[in-house]
C-alpha cells in the first residue's frame, strides 16, 4: 500500500481527500453512509460572524454534467458553531477545517478569530470566492486587492493553517494566487463555481431566485484543472484542486497537474462515500504503477 499522506502547510492529512464546503454539512450528516474519520478532510459548511438565512428558494437547479446553487451561505453563525457543532465534531479523528466567509475584512478577520480559539480546529478556508451571495464573497475574490485585503485582516488574528478559496471568474488567477501568497496564506484552494444561469422558458423567467448562481460538478472540471495547472506553477505554497471530481482518476489528474491535495464537492450529493471510494482507487493506483507515495505524482505534469 502506498503513503497516502500529504501535508498542507502544518496541516497533516492522512491522506489527500477532502470534502468540499456546502457538500457534506459538518460531517456529521454523513455518518451512517462512510466512516468519516477515513477522510483527509472535512470541510465543514460556509460560517459567516452573524448568522444568515441565504437567498429565496428556489436555489438550486439540475444541468447538464453538474448543478447550479445560489443558496448564499445559510448558516447559523461562528458563535452557534462555536456553541453547538464544535463540541459534537472536535474529537472526530481528521482535520475539521472551517469555511469563513464575510462581508468585510473585518467580518472575516473577527470570524476567523473566534474559530482560532477552537483546539481542535486545525484550519480555515478563506472563502473569497462565493459568487451567490450580494455582499462581499467574490467581490474581494475578483482583484488583488480585495484579495489581499481580506487574507492581511485574517492573517493578523489567525494563527493557524489558512487556505484561501478562490474565484475562477477572474482573468488571471495565478496573479490572485500569488498577492495572497504575499499575504501569509498557507495554500490555495480552486476552483469555486462558475456563474451560470438557468430559465424557465414556460414562464419566462429565471430558474434561480436571483438570477444567477455557482455551477459545479463535472462540467466545471476542464477549466478547474487549467486553473490549478497555472496557479501551481506561479505560487510556491500547496494547492488545493477542487472542481468537479468524481473519481479516482479525477483526482490523479489534478494531482499531476500540481495539487496537494483535492475536495470533492457535488459527487457527495450522488454518491455518499465517493470521498472513501476515491482514496481507494487512488491507492490502487499508485500500486499499479509502482509508486509507494501518493507524493511521487504531485505536479508531474509534462
Amino acid at each position: 500500500m502506498a503513503r497516502l499522506n500529504v501535508n498542507i502547510g502544518q496541516l497533516a492529512l492522512k491522506n489527500p481527500v477532502m470534502t468540499a464546503s456546502g457538500t457534506f454539512g459538518y460531517g456529521l450528516e454523513f455518518a451512517d453512509f462512510v466512516p468519516i474519520d477515513q477522510i483527509g478532510g472535512i470541510i465543514v459548511k460556509g460560517t459567516t460572524l452573524r448568522p444568515r438565512e441565504g437567498n429565496d428558494y428556489p436555489r438550486m437547479a439540475e444541468t447538464a454534467q453538474g448543478m447550479l446553487n445560489c443558496v448564499g451561505l445559510q448558516n447559523k453563525g461562528v458563535d452557534y458553531f462555536c456553541e453547538h457543532i464544535y463540541p459534537q465534531v472536535k474529537d472526530i479523528d481528521t482535520n475539521i477545517i472551517v469555511n469563513v466567509s464575510g462581508s468585510s475584512p473585518e467580518d472575516y478577520a473577527e470570524c476567523a478569530a473566534r474559530i482560532d480559539a477552537l483546539e481542535r480546529i486545525p484550519a480555515i478556508e478563506l472563502n473569497i470566492s462565493c459568487p451567490n451571495v450580494k455582499d462581499g464573497g467574490m467581490a474581494f475574490g475578483v482583484t488583488c486587492e480585495g484579495a489581499s485585503s481580506v487574507v492581511r485582516a485574517v492573517r493578523e488574528r489567525y494563527h493557524k493553517t489558512l487556505i484561501v478559496k478562490l474565484s475562477p471568474n477572474v482573468t488571471n488567477i495565478a496573479e490572485i494566487a500569488k498577492a495572497v501568497e504575499a499575504e501569509g496564506a498557507d495554500s490555495v484552494s480552486l476552483i469555486n463555481t462558475l456563474m451560470g444561469m438557468a430559465i424557465d422558458i414556460e414562464h419566462r423567467k429565471p430558474v434561480l431566485s436571483i438570477g444567477t448562481g455557482g455551477l459545479s460538478g463535472p462540467a466545471v472540471k476542464p477549466v478547474a484543472l487549467r486553473m490549478v495547472w497555472q496557479v501551481a506553477k506561479a505560487v510556491h505554497i500547496p494547492v488545493v484542486g477542487l472542481g468537479g471530481i468524481c473519481s479516482a482518476e479525477d483526482a490523479i489528474e489534478f494531482m499531476m497537474a500540481g495539487a496537494t491535495a483535492v475536495e470533492i464537492g457535488t459527487a457527495n450529493f450522488l454518491d455518499p462515500a465517493v470521498t472513501i471510494k476515491v482514496r481507494d482507487g487512488i491507492n490502487e493506483w499508485l500500486d499499479k504503477h509502482g509508486c509507494q507515495s501518493v507524493e511521487e505524482i504531485i505536479g508531474v505534469l509534462k
